[in-house]
C-alpha cells in the first residue's frame, strides 16, 4: 500500500510558522533544563496514551507490522524523550567552565572568562520513511533539538503523512499543556516546502535522515545559503562484516543464521543492514546461508516507490560481472523475500560501482577473500558508513589487531560478534560516520550526544555576576558540574 499524497504547506502558512519559530526561539532559550525536562516527560506520556491509535494508522501508511516492530519503535520513540530529561537533569550537557581571573597566569594575566553551551536556534528536522516514529516526527532530532532549546519545524515525510499529522497534534498539545512557548514545534508538508524552509535565514541548523542523493542536495543548499548552516544528515550505509577463519571454524552456522537474520529484518529497511559480507576462502557456508533463508516469509516495503528502487538494485546486483546468486528473491507486489549474493575478492575489486552501495531491501553480497593482507585491501578501498563488524575468536587476538584501524576508518561504530541493526539509544551511542554516511562525522543522531548538534558555545568575558547567564554565575543556580580554574566540580 502506497501512503496518501500529503498537500504542500501554503507560502503563507509556511511563513507564519517559521516567524512563529523565531519569536519562539529566546524564551525557550530562557528556559531552564528543568523545565524543558518536564517538556519531554510530558510529551513522552501524551504519545504512550495515545499508542493504540498512532500505530495503527501507521501500520496503514507503512505496510509494517503493528507488533513488535511499531509498537517497539514507539516505546522507544518514548524512552529517548524521557531520556533526554534525564540529560537535561544532569546539566554537564552545557559543558560549563568558569576561569576566575589570575594575575599569574603563565601566559600573562588572565581575565575572567566563562563558557558554556547555548541553543542554536529554530531547526528544520527532514523526517525519515523507514521508522515512522523513532526517526520522524517525534523522534531523536525532533527529541533532542527541543532538549537543547531550540524550536522544531519538522518537514513530514510523504510517505505518512496522515501519522505525521496526528504524531505532531499530539505531541504540540502536550508541549503547550506542559508550558512550552508557542512556536516551539510544528509540521510542514511538501518538497517545496522544506527547500523554501531550508532556505529560510530564519533556520539556524537542518538534520536529515534519507537518501545519500536528497541528502546531499539538502546538505548543498544549506551550505549555498548566503549564511550556510550546520546540516547533520544522515545518508546511506553499506556495513561490512569480516568475518575471520577462526569465526567460521568455531561457530560457521551460527554466523549464517545471524547475518540473515540481520539483512532481511525489516525487510532490509534499516540503515544498519549489513550490506557486505567478507567470508575466507574455503568457508564452506553457502548450504548453511542457503539454509537460513530457505522458507523467509515475504516482507512488504514501505511503499511501491521504494519497491521499485529495490528491485532496480536488485536486478543491477545480479547483472553486475562475476556477481552469483545464492538465494533467489520472490516478489509478490511491494513484498520480497531475501537475495543474497556472492563474488570473489578479484571481482569486487575490479566490478562495478554497484556492488559497494547501499540497495535498500532484504539483500546482501558476500564476499570471499584468501589472504589478510587481501582482506585489508579490500577495507581500504570501501566507502565509509555507519557500522563495521568483526566476528572474530579472542585466541584471534593478533591476526585480528591489524584489522581494526581499517575498521575504524570507514565507521562511526565498530562491532565485535554482534550485529548492526538495533541502535540502542543510549549515553555512549554513535550513529554517525564519515562521508557519504553523514554530513558531520563528529556527531551522532543517535545516543544522548545527539544534543551537540543543536548548541553552541559562547564565552562571557569580564562581566559581573548579575549578568551572566545562570549557568555561569558564581553561586551556581542550576547546581550543574562543572570545570572550574581548570578543575572538574561534580555537585
Amino acid at each position: 500500500m502506497s501512503a496518501e499524497l500529503a498537500h504542500e504547506t501554503e507560502a503563507a502558512e509556511l511563513d507564519r510558522v517559521l516567524a512563529a519559530a523565531a519569536q519562539a526561539a529566546p524564551a525557550l532559550a530562557g528556559s531552564t533544563p528543568a523545565e524543558r525536562a518536564g517538556w519531554l516527560t510530558a510529551a513522552a506520556d501524551a504519545l504512550d496514551a495515545a499508542a493504540d491509535e498512532l500505530v495503527v494508522l501507521a501500520a496503514e501508511e507503512t505496510n509494517l507490522p503493528e507488533s513488535p516492530r511499531l509498537r517497539g519503535e514507539l516505546k522507544r520513540t518514548t524512552f529517548q524523550l524521557r531520556l533526554f530529561g534525564q540529560v537535561l537533569t544532569d546539566g554537564a550537557f552545557l559543558r560549563a567552565t568558569v576561569d576566575h581571573a589570575d594575575p599569574d597566569w603563565p601566559m600573562g594575566p588572565r581575565p575572567d572568562i566563562r563558557r558554556v553551551l547555548t541553543p542554536i536556534g529554530p531547526v528544520l528536522v527532514f523526517a525519515a520513511s523507514n521508522f515512522p516514529f523513532a526517526f520522524s516526527t517525534a523522534g531523536g532530532d525532533t527529541a533532542s533539538a527541543l532538549a537543547a532549546g531550540c524550536p522544531v519545524v519538522l518537514k513530514a515525510h510523504p510517505g505518512h503523512p496522515r501519522l505525521s499529522d496526528l504524531t505532531g497534534r499530539i505531541l504540540l498539545t502536550a508541549l503547550r499543556e506542559a508550558g512550552a512557548p508557542e512556536g516551539v514545534f510544528a509540521v510542514v508538508h511538501g518538497r517545496e516546502t522544506g527547500v523554501t524552509a531550508l532556505k529560510d535565514a530564519r533556520i539556524s541548523a537542518a538534520s536529515f535522515t534519507g537518501s545519500v542523493p536528497g541528502g546531499r542536495a539538502l546538505f548543498d543548499i544549506a551550505n549555498a545559503r548566503p549564511v550556510p548552516i550546520p546540516f547533520y544528515g544522515e545518508l546511506g550505509s553499506v556495513n561490512p562484516v569480516v568475518v575471520t577463519p577462526g569465526a567460521v571454524r568455531a561457530r560457521g552456522e551460527e554466523i549464517a543464521k545471524g547475518y540473515a537474520a540481520s539483512f532481511t529484518l525489516g525487510a532490509g529497511q534499516f540503515c544498519t543492514k549489513p550490506g557486505l559480507v567478507f567470508l575466507p576462502d574455503e568457508h564452506g557456508l553457502d548450504t548453511a546461508l542457503k539454509s537460513a533463508l530457505d522458507g523467509a516469509a515475504t516482507q512488504q516495503m514501505l511503499n511501491d516507490r521504494i519497491a521499485g528502487g529495490y528491485s532496480e538494485g536488485v536486478a543491477a546486483l545480479r547483472s553486475a560481472e562475476g556477481v552469483e546468486v545464492v538465494s533467489e528473491s520472490e516478489a509478490a507486489g511491494a513484498g520480497f523475500t531475501p537475495t543474497l549474493l556472492k563474488t570473489t575478492a578479484e571481482n569486487f575489486a575490479k566490478g562495478a560501482e554497484v556492488l559497494r552501495h547501499e540497495c535498500f531491501g532484504p539483500a546482501s553480497l558476500v564476499i570471499t577473500y584468501s589472504s589478510q593482507e587481501e582482506l585489508i585491501g579490500l577495507l581500504d578501498g570501501l566507502e565509509p558508513g555507519l557500522t563495521a563488524t568483526l566476528h572474530a575468536e579472542e585466541s584471534e587476538v593478533d591476526d585480528v589487531r591489524p584489522l581494526l584501524a581499517p575498521l575504524a576508518r570507514i565507521a562511526g561504530r565498530v562491532l565485535f560478534n554482534d550485529w548492526p541493526t538495533g541502535v540502542t539509544v543510549t549515553w555512549a551511542q554513535q550513529h554517525g560516520g564519515p562521508y557519504p554516511a553523514t554530513t558531520a562525522p563528529t556527531t551522532t543522531s543517535v545516543g544522548t550526544a545527539a544534543i551537540d548538534r543543536f548548541l553552541r558555545p559562547v564565552a562571557w568575558q569580564g562581566f559581573p555576576d548579575a549578568l551572566l547567564p545562570p549557568a555561569l554565575r558564581e553561586d551556581n543556580p542550576w547546581r550543574l558540574p562543572r570545570r572550574t580554574d581548570g578543575s572538574p566540580q561534580i555537585l
